[in-house]
């Protein structure tokens, strides 16, 4: 394993298996990135900054968490949404999954316990079922629910360090295969994502480690550049999340996206970049191409149109 397991002995029994859960996740999600692989700020102060991200540049990538940073609210549950259409589950269920979703954007916060339902939920959900069967719903459900949910600045974020001839890769707590079907359709290079147990091409409703959330992300992350030989100094990172600060620590350009208010705190005191698409803001010039910049610019105008900005 990547990390030095005896290094942990220090720690109590409790905390070392979750420290262990963490890499293993990490380092699981790593592993089916790489191989389902396409191959294919609102600062303040950025007047001194230097040309960001560096063309030609092939040691660093780009690493975007997803729900709230790429796209409005939480991939897993658009999925919920897609799967109860297509009577995977009952209205009783469904009625959870919009409690989920409503407390995810009204409280602007990755709740611990929230998304632990949500996991379990989905976990039940898809027990049995074939992994390339929810591989082909996943693409419809994305036509469906999620294609009009990306926000364009994000998105044009990410276009700057696919031009700038950089891999960038989604990171997040949805399961890896959806994740890779919003990677695929945005032109990203691949995602990070929870893992879930199968058995021949069959779920079994078991993960992996862990949810690929918090620590776990950091270890993925940082798992994936060992194997790609990226140096994470010169690699960026984006989140909305002040559960995403390990992996937004981890590199040398950490952005803070729609930030919710601890991530806001933590990224001004760091000096970290940050960028609001939920309000009317002028983006900041930050080094980007001229038509990102105003791809960010046009996120930020269709934000205030397309959405309620949320409660902090």
């Amino acid at each position: 394993m990547l990390t030095d397991m005896a290094a942990l002995g220090w720690l109590t029994p409790r905390r070392r298996s979750a420290t262990a859960r963490s890499v293993l996740a990490g380092e699981a999600s790593a592993e089916a990135a790489r191989k389902s692989t396409t191959d294919v700020l609102d600062r303040e102060d950025a007047g001194r900054e230097p040309e960001f991200p560096v063309h030609g540049d092939e040691r660093a990538a780009a690493f975007f968490d997803l729900d709230n940073t790429v796209m409005q609210g939480a991939a897993l549950f658009h999925f919920g949404r897609g799967l109860y259409k297509r009577k995977f589950f009952d209205t009783r269920e469904l009625l959870r999954f919009a409690w989920q979703q409503a407390w995810f954007r009204l409280a602007g916060v990755e709740d611990p316990e929230h998304m632990q339902e949500a996991r379990d939920s989905a976990l039940s959900i898809v027990q049995g079922h074939k992994v390339a069967e929810l591989q082909a719903i996943g693409e419809e459900i994305y036509d469906e629910y999620m294609a009009e949910r990306i926000w364009p600045g994000t998105r044009a974020l990410a276009q700057a360090h696919l031009d700038a001839g950089q891999k960038v890769w989604l990171v997040t707590a949805a399961p890896v295969e959806i994740a890779q079907v919003i990677a695929r359709r945005l032109g990203l290079t691949g995602a990070l994502g929870t893992v879930a147990e199968s058995i021949d091409g069959v779920y079994t409703g078991k993960l992996v480690g862990e949810p690929l959330h918090g620590p776990a992300k950091a270890e993925a992350v940082r798992a994936l550049a060992a194997a790609e030989g990226l140096d994470l100094s010169r690699c960026a990172a984006y989140s909305d999340s002040h559960n995403d600060i390990p992996m937004l620590s981890l590199v040398g350009h950490p952005y803070a996206i729609n930030p919710d208010s601890k991530l806001r705190k933590h990224a001004r005191a760091m000096d970290w970049r940050l960028r609001d698409y939920r309000t009317g803001r002028k983006a900041a010039k930050v080094g980007i191409p001229a038509a990102a910049g105003v791809g960010a610019v046009a996120g930020g105008t269709a934000a205030v149109i397309a959405v309620h900005r949320r409660r902090r």
